[in-house]
């Protein structure tokens, strides 16, 4: 029976003892197998091939080697350093182009500003115009009626004298001014009215006035438009792209760029594949609050019960700070900036520790995120959203909401759970209150929310706008993460659990 290929014995590079007659030293060369031979194997392994010394082959090896060497030095390590220098040209151009792009982006935005600024600066003009214009004639009005008043109090009197001391005449001329009056009632002016209606949906003319944007690559070519439409279209129907039960507990996930997760339960941090598949294992010494993967090395964030803030090298945690209270969510941002949120407060910190903004109200005033629980970053605004379970004891009012604000930490709208009355409640929820267990932004800008006790995803846009429920659940929305193709992973079950579906609500 032959030997397996797989299994056939291989020669190091630069091994002198023969594979297979341990410690015997190779001198011949056999034709006929092209391989290097010790005198054992004449008479086993080669016995009868044609043989001869190592020594008689080398010369004829060398001009191979000298011709190899000579090749490559004049022909091809030129041409690769010329490819080489290449590509620094091309990076460089690369930079630039898109430096460029991004100015006339820039620009062109800042034009559309200064034309808007305009065009609202003219018709406040214009409503300006129209207040004085209404108003001359409103107090042009409100002067001739007190003079009509003023008239009418004065006929009133000399009736009445005329009545109680007045001679026959003067009752006569008193009847005949009543019934003959001079003056009448002042004339109601007509005002100019003004009505302003705000377009709902001016993302279309909106492409249209910043410009068309061409893209090419991968053997296509589509322009901004044609991709606002082809990657990035709510489907009509979710569709569940995977589920299965995961190994594990999971109270936390976080997609990675290359189709993967990072998972939390307790102390441990799991990598896993969409198929459910363990990659990697990591244990804290103490239970993790919360993770987060850096959008721009992509690395893990955690935060845990000892207050330190540790990202993840080389499979170790490794620790960068600690914060001075209980560090509850966590969330790096693209601009490397690490935002902790803790009892009635969020702050932004440097990667070393040090406090950049904080959210920490002043004196008595309101906090304005009491229990922050999960912090996402958006990745077109870079606005914040938290999500805050607002419990009495840190300030709060017992009803949960997500808060939205910018980069400085100024808020910009609070989203209570408010959805139209077609969603009708499940049988198994009955519409219960809003509690929103988990938030992540998509590539996009809208905002995704895991209702908990609702057993449904919801979907938000940038500005506030309720968009859609993606998906109802038999069961409670433990967590919810987004990959780089807006394939949303998501838990449900109990407050942790292992059951995850990846849904698909836009096109890619």
């Amino acid at each position: 029976m032959a030997t397996p290929i797989s299994q056939i014995p291989l020669r190091i590079k630069g091994q002198t003892t023969c594979i297979h007659h341990k410690g015997r030293k190779l001198y011949f060369y056999c034709e006929k197998c092209q391989e290097l031979v010790c005198p054992k194997c004449l008479s086993s392994i080669h016995q009868g091939h044609f043989v001869c010394e190592l020594s008689e082959i080398s010369p004829q090896k060398e001009p191979d080697i000298k011709n190899f060497i000579d090749r490559t030095e004049k022909n091809d390590l030129v041409q690769i350093g010329k490819y080489i220098t290449t590509t620094d040209t091309l990076l460089k151009d690369n930079t630039s182009t898109f430096d460029k792009l991004s100015q006339q982006l820039k620009l062109q935005t800042d034009k559309l500003k200064q034309e808007l600024d305009m065009l609202t600066a003219q018709t406040l003009s214009c409503y300006h115009k129209m207040e004085e214009d209404n108003t001359k004639l409103i107090n042009k009005y409100k002067q001739d009626l007190e003079m009509y008043e003023k008239q009418l109090k004065q006929q009133v009197q000399e009736c009445k004298a005329a009545l109680q001391r007045g001679s026959h005449i003067q009752i006569y001329d008193a009847f005949c001014e009543i019934h003959s009056p001079t003056y009448g009632l002042p004339v109601k002016p007509v005002l100019v009215t003004a009505n302003f209606t705000p377009n709902e949906n001016p993302q279309d003319r909106l492409k249209k006035a910043l410009g068309k944007v061409t893209t090419s690559g991968q053997g296509q070519t589509l322009t901004d438009q044609d991709r606002s439409v082809s990657t990035y279209k709510l489907l009509p129907q979710t569709e569940v792209v995977e589920e299965r039960e995961f190994p594990c507990y999971i109270r936390s996930i976080c997609p990675t760029t290359d189709g993967q997760a990072w998972t939390k339960y307790l102390d441990k941090l799991t990598h896993l594949d969409r198929k459910g598949k363990v990659i990697q294992k990591v244990k804290n010494n103490v239970c993790i609050y919360d993770i987060s993967l850096s959008p721009t090395t992509h690395t893990l964030w955690v935060c845990d019960y000892e207050y330190s803030i540790m990202e993840l090298v080389s499979g170790r945690l490794t620790h960068r700070f600690s914060t001075n209270e209980e560090p509850k969510c966590i969330c790096v941002t693209a601009s490397n900036h690490v935002i902790v949120g803790m009892t009635k407060h969020i702050s932004k910190f440097t990667t070393d520790g040090k406090m950049v903004c904080t959210t920490m109200a002043k004196g008595t005033g309101k906090p304005l995120v009491c229990s922050p629980h999960r912090i996402t970053e958006c990745p077109v605004t870079h606005n914040v959203a938290v999500t805050d379970f607002s419990i009495e004891s840190d300030g709060g009012d017992g009803n949960k909401h997500v808060v939205v604000m910018d980069t400085d930490f100024k808020e910009l709208f609070v989203y209570r759970g408010d959805i139209p009355s077609i969603y009708n409640p499940t049988p198994q929820t009955e519409g219960e209150p809003f509690y929103p267990r988990d938030v992540v932004y998509d590539s996009v800008g809208n905002l995704i929310i895991g209702d908990y006790d609702n057993y449904r995803v919801l979907l938000i846009s940038g500005v506030g706008e309720f968009l859609r429920v993606i998906h109802t659940d038999t069961d409670y929305t433990v967590a919810v993460g987004i990959d780089r193709e807006d394939v949303l992973w998501t838990v449900f079950g109990t407050w942790c659990d292992k059951t995850v579906k990846l849904l698909q609500y836009s096109s890619v």
